[in-house]
């Protein structure tokens, strides 16, 4: 007799253990309480889905965040290159790769991801029940003997919590697979944004839209600078976003941000000297510029008046007038420009969700819970994420993927 497998939840990571789990010999069944599969993974990428990131595992682990160690067994058991190699071999869906090793439908399309899932539920005999939610645990004497749902009650010898995270809650994660792992007694480490744009008091509703390239966004706390990212971010009427902000965002979800102050460098390229010199020759060449108009060559045109709000010094001063301890203030206030009181957006707008089922209460050989047989747990749901680039949909496969072949 075959065993059996019930998978609550038909994201990437439910849908792949339940491929798995079928291919390896077991009855499953997936339950999804939305009207179709795949929801957030229609929206991810853009809608184009980043699959995977193509790269070695060692570089990988450099990208996740949270719980490093927990994941290798399943990042090793199911690789970047074993997920390429599951799409375009078995599924027959052509990949690309793009900038950062991020890897893409060639078609620039997730529901051709979804269907490509979706056909391999059929094709390995998964019986696919939507529209219809787990309300809870069926756990008697320390094991997990099934699910009750909205539609009765279902029976089986292993179940698969995939219920993913608490973000983007229109997709149907709205933090189910939480309320299940504390009825089995599991711990849950508090949810936080991850990947998630930053919020500032007041906003940056005149400057929104405006994109800065090349430059540096540290993190300070204590007066100790923590991290920093280098690339491209965006003032938004509500703070600031964009890919190093994402990042950034998921490093300090954690950190108590009352004590944290974060600066942009306008000029990572240049160090102080350098630039105190650059700023003295553009000032010798038009002495007699105000400085409203003296850093067209060394700042976007919409953000001088913000840069002069910071100098505190009157944007009617001829540059000829400034003085060097003025000027010195100048280099500093480029290289370390303020964001104010910040705060995290809510998790209605992070892309991943930090924290849930703490991993020391799961077995990473298995990702069955230490204190509930027969009972496991993968993706979003855990207690892991990463960084952007592919690498939370590679975890939520890798993990699937572990699951069902233990």
């Amino acid at each position: 007799m075959k065993p059996s497998v019930i998978v609550v939840g038909g994201g990437a990571s439910g849908m792949m253990a339940a491929i798995f789990a079928a291919n390896s010999g077991s009855d499953v069944t997936l339950i999804e309480k939305n009207e179709k599969l795949g929801k957030k993974l229609y929206i991810s990428g853009k809608g184009r889905c980043n699959l995977t990131n193509d790269c070695d595992v060692e570089s990988f682990i450099n990208n996740v965040v949270s719980n490093q160690k927990f994941l290798l067994g399943a990042l090793r058991a199911f690789t970047p290159e074993n997920t390429k190699e599951f799409f375009s071999s078995s599924c027959a869906l052509p990949l690309k790769t793009e900038r950062g090793g991020r890897v893409f439908p060639l078609s620039d399309k997730s529901s051709d991801v979804i269907k490509a899932l979706s056909n391999q539920l059929i094709y390995s005999g998964v019986k696919v029940k939507l529209n219809e939610q787990v309300l809870s645990l069926i756990i008697k004497e320390g094991k997990c003997l099934g699910v009750k749902t909205t539609l009765g009650d279902y029976f089986a010898d292993k179940i698969i919590v995939a219920t993913g995270g608490a973000s983007y809650t229109s997709t149907g994660s709205t933090g189910d697979g939480y309320k299940f792992a504390r009825a089995a007694g599991h711990t849950i480490v508090p949810v936080k944004p991850a990947l998630a744009p930053i919020n500032t008091e007041f906003g940056y509703r005149d400057i929104a839209g405006l994109s800065l390239k090349n430059v540096t966004l540290k993190v300070c706390s204590g007066g100790k600078q923590i991290a920093s990212e280098f690339g491209e971010m965006l003032f938004t009427h509500e703070g600031i976003s964009g890919p190093i902000v994402l990042t950034i965002s998921s490093k300090i979800n954690r950190l108590d941000l009352s004590n944290v102050r974060l600066y942009i460098d306008f000029k990572p390229a240049l160090d102080e000297q350098t630039l105190d010199k650059r700023v003295l020759r553009d000032f010798e060449q038009s002495p007699t510029k105000q400085l409203k108009n003296a850093f067209d060559l060394l700042l976007p045109k919409r953000m001088i008046q913000k840069f002069l709000e910071k100098l505190n010094i009157s944007k009617y001063k001829t540059v000829s007038e400034v003085t060097k301890e003025e000027r010195r203030k100048i280099v500093d206030i480029m290289k370390n420009f303020p964001i104010d009181k910040i705060r995290l957006s809510g998790l209605e707008q992070a892309i991943v969700t930090a924290g849930g089922v703490t991993v020391s209460e799961v077995n990473p050989k298995t990702m069955e819970s230490k204190l509930c047989e027969g009972l496991y747990f993968v993706g979003e749901v855990l207690d892991v994420d990463a960084l952007t680039g592919g690498f939370n949909i590679q975890i939520a496969f890798s993990t699937g993927v572990k699951a069902a072949l233990n």
